[in-house]
């Protein structure tokens, strides 16, 4: 039988006035119990490069640059079933209450997907909800999405609006 998998608590505070949603964490996430841990995701990487701030392997570091730019990450599932990493493997999933996020943060101003299966997750979560908020696509930082990081930044380029 396979084990269930939980994500992380969401880094967020008063000030925060992007959102920014994965759908699970990946087994070296897991492992490591960081966000977007894998050496060759593409998150932590692209957000030095938007925020101009110099790259740092600290994760408490990597973290606390978020919360200076205003930023905040979460995940759309509170747990699931999958073996290894890839999000098309996710089953039996129970979904975080991000509508519940947003009315206790509501300083979001956007709510940004990393990859489309976290943006489907938030669509049929606020589907009938009224939020207020924009809420975007982007493409996944994972290394199994095969958009390389010259195709992908100027998409996530569009964060910098709300900052």
């Amino acid at each position: 039988m396979e084990d269930r998998i939980n994500s992380f608590p969401p880094f967020i505070d008063k000030d925060s006035k992007i959102l920014i949603l994965g759908t699970v964490p990946g087994v070296k996430s897991l492992e490591m119990q960081q966000y977007y841990a894998h050496p060759q995701n593409h998150f932590w990487k692209i957000m030095f490069h938007l925020l101009a701030e110099p790259m740092t392997s600290n994760y408490e570091e990597k973290v606390a640059m978020l919360q200076r730019n205003g930023i905040a990450i979460w995940d759309t599932i509170e747990s699931c079933v999958r073996k290894g990493s890839k999000d098309t493997d996710i089953k039996n999933e129970e979904a975080n209450d991000i509508a519940e996020l947003l009315k206790e943060f509501p300083n979001i101003q956007a709510v940004f997907c990393n990859g489309q299966k976290a943006f489907k997750n938030l669509s049929k979560q606020l589907k009938n909800k009224e939020v207020g908020i924009n809420f975007y696509g982007l493409p996944s930082t994972s290394p199994l999405h095969t958009i390389g990081f010259e195709k992908k930044l100027p998409e996530w380029e569009q964060i910098l609006h709300y900052l």
